[in-house]
Formats: structure tokens, sequence, C-alpha cells
């Protein structure tokens, strides 16, 4: 009998060594071609992992990833204990609570735990409370000086560095998809801001780093516009729905495994992840929810100025360029229909 063990979107076997002299593996990719590698060189695809927002959407969906993966994965947050992840019935997974705005505690969690890569999603994501002026110190120690402190971290470490970061750096003025090397930064918003100086943290502190900018997410762990319009929606004859922004949805478990493949490379550099699927408005979005869930609740569509409920101005043109992913030999993220089709069956909303 061979040991299946899943690694990514390839399976491996292990084969006995009644049957094979010595360990050897086999990457399975379809269900037929097959490639030889040693188990050495299995040992080496192995990486201790480092993950910050493990409490949140996309970071507790990095930790199932990589363990998955088999992965040693260590997830932190700022709560002393994480429900979700102590739920995760994996021994290859740790939590470390942590403050990633305390400068010694960084320095001391990554020192101790030594990780070859690191996943950085935390962040304070409340963009239109990020605007209030009581909040600002906090979410610049959050959003950009403790991207710092990690980074610095990880240089002393010798871990890679993996940074989500947002379309939110740019202003969203045209029609034209941003590109990763898009230097034409001009932040609306607070919340843009202090990503991009977060960016900007990452990119002098390391010569061998990821940025990876996404939009629109959402996923199985917290709160997102999918179950806030479903909730609306089941209560209400109408909702209204933003056709001026356009943009493309993002599910956190699809996105995991891009990151996961991303830290297993060394191609490094500045990337656009979403899901396929063209671009879309937020009325279009809910249209495609309501129409997915057997909801008849009309959806009247308005401009964001009409809508008028957001303190934070936000981009108007958040399509992202996502060239750079398969010109590097990356797979692109499944339709963005298809996702929001398993998001709906997983969480049976």
């Amino acid at each position: 009998m061979d040991a299946c063990r899943k690694y990514g979107n390839i399976r491996y076997h292990q084969i006995s060594s009644d049957e094979v002299c010595g360990d050897l593996f086999f990457m399975e990719r379809s269900g037929t071609e097959k490639v030889q590698f040693s188990a050495a060189e299995s040992r080496r695809r192995e990486m201790k992992v480092f993950v910050t927002g493990a409490g949140g959407q996309l970071g507790y969906d990095c930790v199932r990833e990589l363990a998955a993966r088999g992965h040693e994965t260590v997830g932190s947050d700022l709560a002393a204990e994480c429900a979700g992840i102590s739920d995760l019935a994996d021994r290859s997974i740790r939590y470390v609570p942590l403050d990633i705005t305390d400068p010694q505690a960084v320095f001391a969690v990554i020192s101790e735990i030594r990780p070859d890569a690191m996943i950085h999603c935390a962040a304070w994501t409340a963009v239109d409370a990020a605007e209030e002026e009581e909040n600002r110190a906090k979410v610049d120690a959050v959003n950009h000086l403790g991207t710092k402190y990690l980074a610095e971290a990880a240089k002393a470490s010798g871990a890679r560095l993996l940074y989500l970061s947002t379309d939110y750096v740019f202003d969203g003025n045209g029609d034209r998809p941003w590109r990763p090397d898009d230097l034409t930064y001009a932040p609306l918003n607070y919340y843009g801001q202090t990503k991009l100086a977060g960016e900007l943290a990452v990119r002098s502190i390391m010569e061998k780093y990821f940025i990876v900018r996404t939009a629109w997410v959402f996923g199985p762990n917290g709160g997102n516009f999918v179950k806030t319009m479903l909730r609306i929606g089941k209560a209400r004859d109408s909702v209204q729905g933003v056709n001026d922004q356009t943009g493309t949805p993002t599910y956190t478990p699809d996105l995991a495994g891009l990151l996961a493949d991303l830290i297993e490379t060394e191609k490094y550099g500045i990337y656009h992840a979403t899901n396929e699927g063209g671009y879309i408005s937020w009325y279009d979005f809910c249209c495609e929810i309501y129409r997915q869930c057997g909801l008849d609740t009309a959806v009247i569509p308005v401009t964001a100025e009409e809508y008028g409920r957001s303190r934070a101005r936000r981009p108007k043109n958040s399509r992202l360029d996502k060239s750079k992913l398969a010109e590097n030999g990356f797979r692109p993220l499944p339709d963005w229909r298809d996702a929001l089709a398993r998001y709906l069956r997983e969480a049976k909303l």
C-alpha cells in the first residue's frame, strides 16, 4: 500500500521499501503524470511557517492550507487563545499570541520560533473606523509599524516574508487594471496610506520578499460582504448595490493556496491576486449572491455618492492585473462565481 498525502494541488505517494529500494515519492498531476523525487528532497519542501492574523479570514485559511501541505505551522494573533486554530485537530499547528505593535515581543517570538517563512495577514481592516482621529495611531501601529517590526525580525532570522496588501494603495482613477509594478501610489483613505507604508517598509528592509495585493475578500472565518448582504436581503424587499466601483472578489481558501504556492518558491516580488471571472461591481456581486441563494430581493443600482454611508473614500477602479502570476508559473484562482458557490455550500448560508 502507498501512503497518499496532499501537497497543494498535487498529491504525492510514499512507496513502501518492500516495493522500492529506499524511500521514493511520486508527484501526481491530474491523476496521470508522475514525477519521482527522493525522501530527502521531500523534506526540503517542508518548512516552518509563521502566520500573523490567524484569527482572521485569510490568516485562518493560510494556517489550514499550510498544515495540510505538511508544513510546521505557527499561527499568531492578539488574543491569548484562538478558538478556530485550537479546534483544528492537527499536531503540526501551534498558536502563539503576539502583539505585532510591540517590537520587543515580535523579536522575542520570531527569535524563539525561527521560521523559514512568514505570511503576514494581520491588519487593521476596518476602513471607515480608520478615518477616526482617535484610531489613527493604532491603525498606523498595526499596518505600518507592526509590518516594519516583522520585516526586521524576518531579516534578522533569515526568514522569507510575504506581506498582504491591498488595491487601496492606488487612487482608483481610470479603468486600466493596476499592474504590480505601477508606482503611481495615491491612497484615498488612511487605511490605504498605512498599508502602503507597510509595503514601503518591507521593500526598504528586505532584499527578498513577496508583496501580494488583493481585493474584495470573503471567506468562512469572520464577517464579509456576502454574509452582510444575505442578512439584509432576507430582512428587506430591496437593497442598494454600489455600481460605480469595479473589481473582482477573492475567496480566502483559494488565496491561501496561492500564498502557500508562493512561499514554497523563491520567485520574489510584488503580485496581484484575486479570483478570475472578470471585473464586476458590488451591485453585480450582490445580484449573483441572491441568484445563487434563490432570493428575490430587488437590488437597486446606486453610485457610491448616492449610497453615502461610508466615511472613507474608496477607489472606483479596483481592477488588478494578475498576469504576473501566470508568467511565473502560478495557477490562476478559480472563477469568483465558482468560489461563491463553494462558499455558500460549505458555510451552509
